[in-house]
């Protein structure tokens, strides 16, 4: 089991390092290469679903660092989002793959590395494995929103994405702190709320994900609010909305997958995957709840004011994301669960729909596609059924998913149901202003609007349109989720281990939503010509002119303090120590050089008394040479008067005599 939950990881993150690292080289083979390993782990996650459903799903566990392991395990919830992603994930490769893109050994790569990462998110157990993936998922997000670098609008919007959930994803770090304070804490038995060794238990598992909810206070009420800004951050929900406008700038395929099924659904999984933990602080729940609720109704106001197909959708992204964080909050994990996965199959289709139409009109533009469903009926009709299965239209699955949420927030609260029923709504009104668009008659002047943004090929293959076709198959039948067998088993899954898993819509409330949607689709059907500008909320409330104005200003202008700051007392303190120091280098220099002086005129007379001494030395041993030259030739005559005849030895005798009686003489 261990090794089907390695392949499930390692071979979309090898394949894609692979495609990523080789480049240019593998373009021709990379949309086959890519679509294999999707297909495969497609069905490793059907068998590690299988496994966590009928038993313990398979497990990982290795040593990784101190208070922590690296963990991941297949359990009830992440088995349910495992196939939902994975076949995601395929169907956009698919369509990629027919579209075509520039570069694509890097485009894949990077998709596949990406899903790598949300793999690992679905299925860790710690908060180091969770910090891990989620960094990964993060920068490839940022790779792959900036896909096209050289347009710097794009590489801008990349940015803009990056660095404002990267702001929400401190939240993370704050939470593991805290669970390793916790730890602690409860260890020495200096914990607030209970006896020595409450709560998480020091050692490897102090910070896994289902232990937080144990943690003392005030340590998990911290671990809840780094979570839950993590959770609202990545999912798009307020305040952090607008980064999702900026993200649209990316390629189509990358929306689909990235804005549907994994990188914003995985903010709406995390709060799941910690309902107990908020549930536990109280305000934690609460505070999850409404924020869901308040982008449901106030994202859907945006959507509704979009001229932009993309822009449309990704606000509606962020609203319908609102209804998973709701469930959170709840304590709806099945609910949350289901609608997360019929959310994905409904809006990955829109988005690959809005894709297709981009590249052959050449715009995204509403007004431009007037009349796009009749031109291509077979991808209109796709879209037809995604669209109002966004609007709750009965029986497609975001009606039934929705409705499930609403009833557990009835239970809680009845302003929370009310605002969670406009925002439903509202979600109404928008998928029919799509709908009624893209089935109007052609205008006149529709086909200037082509080409504005692109050059348009005019043609959609059906490569492109089946995807379309089987994730509108998925957005019709993903109400099972929740109704018959299927949704038994799901509350059932979950419901073991996740409190408020077993909630069910009752006739009142899905008839009540189901007859709002119908009511509200054909009214903006008929007036959609006629619909309000709402000038500030297409531009997105101006959220993001409202964060620069809040963070970013603030933070610059700090700085530029901070600056004046260093440049008037740090710097001015440096160069002055600086100056002191090149003063007291020259005068060290100076005294260096009185003593290099001394040093060289003692060196001078050393080196005089030395030659003299050298000169002796010379005379001395030409005296020594001499002397032993002339002992030598003494000792070399010494032998000659040694011949052996007497009459020489008489002659030698006489000439002593002779030169002793000279000498006495002499001395005399």
């Amino acid at each position: 089991m261990s090794a089907l939950l390695l392949g499930l990881i390692i071979l979309p993150a090898v394949a894609g390092t692979g495609l990523a690292v080789t480049g240019r080289r593998a373009d021709r083979a990379a949309p086959v290469i890519a679509v294999v390993v999707a297909a495969l782990v497609l069905v490793l996650a059907g068998l590690a679903a299988g496994a966590a459903a009928t038993d313990s799903g398979p497990a990982l566990s290795a040593p990784f660092m101190a208070g922590s392991a690296f963990g991941v395990e297949v359990d009830a919830l992440g088995g349910v989002l495992l196939p939902a992603v994975a076949g995601v994930t395929l169907l956009v490769l698919l369509f990629a793959t027919a579209a075509g893109t520039t570069n694509p050994a890097r485009f894949h790569g990077l998709m596949l590395i990406f899903t790598a990462a949300v793999l690992i998110t679905l299925t860790a157990t710690t908060l180091p494995t969770l910090l891990f993936a989620w960094e990964i998922m993060g920068a490839a997000s940022y790779a792959l929103i900036g896909f096209h670098w050289s347009e710097q609008h794009r590489m801008s919007s990349g940015l803009t994405a990056f660095l404002t959930t990267r702001t929400a994803d401190l939240g993370l770090y704050l939470a593991a702190g805290a669970a390793l304070a916790g730890a602690a804490q409860a260890a020495t038995g200096t914990a607030g709320s209970g006896p020595a060794g409450s709560g998480t238990a020091a050692g490897t598992e102090s910070m896994a994900l289902a232990g937080l909810a144990g943690l003392p206070e005030p340590w998990r009420d911290i671990a809840a609010a780094g979570l839950l800004a993590a959770g609202l951050g990545k999912a798009a929900q307020l305040p952090f909305s607008f980064w999702l406008s900026r993200a649209m700038d990316g390629p189509s395929a990358v929306s689909a997958l990235l804005h549907s099924a994994a990188m914003v659904a995985m903010g709406g999984y995390l709060l799941l995957r910690v309902e107990p933990l908020l549930a536990a602080t109280g305000w934690a729940a609460t505070t999850a709840a409404w924020a869901g609720a308040a982008t449901a109704v106030v994202l859907g106001v945006v959507a509704v004011a979009q001229t932009d197909l993309k822009q449309l959708l990704a606000a509606s992204t962020a609203a319908q994301l609102g209804y998973v964080v709701m469930a959170a909050g709840v304590g709806n994990a099945a609910g949350g669960a289901a609608h997360l996965m019929a959310h994905a199959a409904t809006k990955s289709g829109l988005f690959l729909a809005a894709g297709a139409w981009l590249a052959a009109l050449g715009t995204k533009k509403l007004a431009g596609l007037r009349g796009a469903g009749r031109r291509w009926p077979v991808l209109g009709a796709g879209f037809t059924v995604g669209a109002l299965s966004l609007a709750g239209i009965a029986p497609l699955s975001l009606w039934a998913t929705k409705d499930n949420v609403l009833t557990a927030a009835l239970e809680h609260s009845v302003p929370l149901y009310v605002a969670g029923l406009a925002g439903a709504v509202l979600a109404a009104a928008y998928a029919a202003k799509a709908v009624a668009l893209i089935w109007k008659p052609v205008l006149p002047n529709t086909s200037a609007l082509y080409d504005a943004e692109e050059p348009g090929n005019r043609r959609i293959t059906s490569g492109q349109t089946v995807p379309v076709l089987v994730l509108g198959a998925g957005a019709a039948v993903a109400g099972l989720l929740v109704f018959g067998p299927g949704g038994d088993a799901l509350r059932e899954s979950l419901g073991r281990g996740t409190p408020g898993g077993a909630v069910q819509s009752g006739p009142l409330e899905l008839a009540v939503s189901a007859a709002l949607a119908l009511a509200v689709v054909i009214l903006v059907w008929r007036l959609s010509n006629r619909l309000p500008a709402l000038g500030a909320a297409n531009g997105w409330l101006g959220m993001e002119a409202a964060a620069h104005a809040v963070v970013v200003r603030p933070v610059l202008a700090a700085a530029q303090h901070l600056a004046r700051f260093d440049d008037a007392v740090l710097d001015r303190g440096v160069e002055r120590t600086a100056a002191f120091a090149l003063r007291a280098a020259g005068g060290a220099a100076a005294a260096d050089a009185v003593l290099d002086r001394g040093v060289e005129a003692s060196a001078e007379v050393t080196s005089r008394a030395a030659g003299g001494s050298a000169i002796v030395d010379t005379k001395i041993d030409d005296g020594v040479e001499t002397l032993a030259l002339a002992v030598r030739r003494a000792g070399s005559a010494a032998p000659r008067p040694q011949t052996g005849q007497i009459h020489h030895y008489y002659v030698q005798a006489a000439l002593v005599l002779v030169a002793a009686a000279v000498l006495l003489i002499l001395v005399r």
